[in-house]
């Protein structure tokens, strides 16, 4: 038996509904485990972003920049959490560097084909249900169009994907590595929001 389609607005209420339940739990940790949690999180994003800012340097990549904001970026309270975040950087960026690409190729780097691409970027992405990754395809279109580079803008897409990737890899392995070490010394649960 197959569940009757729910009205738009009805499934935008229960989203933004879910997202202050959440907010609310937060809210109800003490100040000792906000701290902690807080703390936690930090190392975790200061150690991605070093691994992938310096990973990226090691491989060739000149902005390792990306790969450290990438890995703060996806640096959440669990591996589900930084798995799914990656996976939407990376779709993002592939989807905005594509659309990007198209976009510059096709009308040289103009506003309107740069706000087109920014609407063709974000429909694609919540048309695969990808809403997360729109935000990150949009930011792409954004750096492949308006940042100003040198050599081609297939050259700067592919250096930009190889940065996410970068800071991705470096924001599962740090998470991969410190559960353990988080969960040993703040208890058996670890951090709020660290299950598997």
């Amino acid at each position: 038996m197959s569940e009757t389609p729910r009205p738009l607005a009805e499934l935008l209420r229960r989203v933004e509904q879910v997202g202050e339940e959440v907010a609310q739990l937060r809210r109800a940790l003490s100040r000792r485990d906000r701290l902690l949690t807080g703390l936690a999180y930090a190392l975790r994003a200061v150690a991605a972003a070093a691994l992938g800012y310096y990973g990226a340097l090691a491989v060739g990549l000149t902005q390792g920049f990306w790969a450290a904001i990438t890995a703060i970026s996806v640096t959440q309270a669990s591996y589900a959490e930084v798995s799914h975040s990656s996976r939407d950087q990376f779709i993002g960026a592939i989807i905005g560097g594509v659309v990007g690409i198209a976009a510059a190729a096709l009308v040289h780097n103009q506003f309107p084909a740069y706000a087109l691409a920014l609407v063709v970027g974000l429909t694609l992405c919540w048309m695969l249900d990808l809403g997360a990754a729109g935000r990150v395809a949009g930011v792409t279109v954004t750096i492949v169009m308006l940042v100003p580079h040198a050599g081609t803008f297939l050259q700067f897409a592919l250096f930009r994907l190889g940065e996410v990737v970068m800071g991705a890899v470096a924001a599962l392995l740090v998470t991969r590595l410190c559960a353990p070490i988080e969960r040993r010394l703040l208890g058996p649960t670890g951090l709020p929001g660290d299950h598997r």
